[in-house]
């Protein structure tokens, strides 16, 4: 079982997270912020990772560290799940449509930390949520994980389903990226013969 257990603590979050990338997909998720929750807990059935994660942080500034601080932990969370890689699919990419919403989602499990996030998310916020911090999640997630990941829109107009698309696309392709291909499952898959 691929899995990781991460306990953080800084100034401005308390966080302990867990995360088996072989589960079904169960989660409990407690950030203190209702529309993290909702994205984290999406992420958790769509990429059939079990997740826990449970975040007090200094909520009464706003949600930037937590948002960060969570990402930073499921980063670290799946480059340690993932060991030395032997087997993974590697590569994988999502088309996700959430009613006007249009997604695409790309990943290489490279070991190299690379981001292109080209997402027009028009208002500032969903519900407490500031919508910057979609594009800073994923940004402090790879620098973490150590991957290549391409996040684009190429339709929408509200907001929550943008975000969404997101999370429910990134999730679905890192599902396929880190399946094991069993003819394969102790080769890693690079002509480095590291990841």
């Amino acid at each position: 079982m691929r899995s990781a257990e991460i306990a953080r603590k800084t100034n401005e979050t308390d966080i302990k997270l867990s995360l088996n990338i072989d589960g079904t997909g169960v989660s409990e998720i407690k950030s203190g912020c209702g529309f993290l929750d909702h994205m984290l807990t999406l992420f958790s059935k769509h990429s059939r990772f079990d997740l826990n994660v449970f975040c007090d942080g200094d909520s009464e500034v706003d949600f930037h560290h937590t948002t960060e601080d969570i990402a930073v932990c499921l980063g670290s969370a799946l480059k340690k799940a993932l060991g030395d890689k032997a087997g993974i699919e590697r590569y994988a990419h999502t088309f996700l449509p959430m009613d006007e919403a249009l997604i695409l989602s790309a990943v290489d499990i490279s070991g190299r930390s690379y981001l292109n996030f080209s997402a027009d998310i028009p208002a500032e916020k969903v519900g407490a949520f500031d919508t910057e911090l979609c594009e800073e999640f994923w940004s402090a997630f790879v620098r973490e994980a150590g991957i290549t990941l391409h996040i684009k829109q190429f339709y929408g107009k509200n907001s929550h389903h943008i975000i969404e698309a997101v999370f429910k696309s990134v999730a679905r392709t890192l599902k396929k990226a880190v399946t094991v291909d069993e003819k394969f499952a102790n080769e890693i898959p690079s002509t480095k013969g590291v990841l």
